[in-house]
């Protein structure tokens, strides 16, 4: 990754990129295993059969199940066939996986976890970035605060900023290894907010707690920065918790 600019969001792959057959049949097959339609140890049907239901060819069927194989969805053995995976090996911050967990309901512990992630790692990268931060870092953050000010969250364009803001906000941290988990952490910002605007627009407009982050870190504020960020995690769970409340 450059130091100093965005990672790509996963907004943007997706609206640039078009599923070919193999990434669409992937992306059903993972879809009903994420949701548990297919459950952990189960056998999927063999490519001739399944090609066969699906119309696709075999070479496409088996594509999509080695997508599936590198994230940790499947595991194919001689003889036993392709079995779903136990979930304990699923990469969870793929931004494919993630996309298809939050393409339905996923269960409220799987929802706090993830939570739970972000405020293990989100406080801590904003306090070294106030600590290590560039003019590059500082612009490019600025420049989200804009973006998300002038689209809102509730459109593709604003929700771009936002991942552009937190994945400016990992690479200012100078950590290569924080830095690593930009794309998972960007994906769980991406979808956590397109699920929580699925059904009813956000009641609280969280562009505040992004200025307090960049205003700590901008300042060279390390212990401002990690409280700034941990408020926003909280207040983004809050947010969606509230959100699952009313919608049940």
């Amino acid at each position: 990754m450059v130091r100093g600019r965005p990672a790509k969001s996963p907004d943007a792959r997706a609206s640039r990129k078009p599923l070919r057959i193999h990434g669409t049949i992937a992306r059903d097959l993972g879809i009903h295993i994420v949701s548990g339609r297919y459950k952990p140890g189960e056998v999927l049907n063999g490519e001739i059969a399944a090609s066969d239901r699906l119309h696709v060819s075999r070479t496409a069927y088996r594509e999509a199940l080695r997508m599936l194989a590198a994230k940790g969805l499947v595991e194919s053995r001689p003889k036993t066939g392709t079995r779903v995976s136990a979930r304990e090996k699923w990469h969870l911050l793929d931004p494919d996986v993630l996309s298809w967990i939050f393409e339905f309901e996923p269960d409220d512990d799987l929802v706090t976890s993830l939570f739970e992630l972000r405020k293990i790692v989100e406080p801590e990268a904003a306090r070294l970035a106030a600590e290590r931060r560039t003019d590059a870092h500082i612009a490019i953050m600025a420049e989200a605060l804009e973006g998300m000010e002038k689209y809102t969250l509730a459109v593709e364009e604003g929700r771009i900023a936002d991942q552009n803001f937190h994945a400016a906000l990992l690479d200012a941290s100078g950590n290569p290894f924080l830095v690593t988990l930009t794309s998972g952490v960007g994906a769980a910002v991406a979808w956590t907010t397109i699920y929580k605007q699925r059904n009813t627009p956000l009641r609280r407009d969280p562009l505040p707690d992004h200025r307090r982050v960049f205003e700590a870190v901008a300042a060279g504020d390390p212990a401002g920065a990690h409280k700034a960020m941990s408020d926003l995690v909280d207040m983004a769970l809050f947010d969606t918790t509230e959100i699952r409340r009313t919608a049940r």
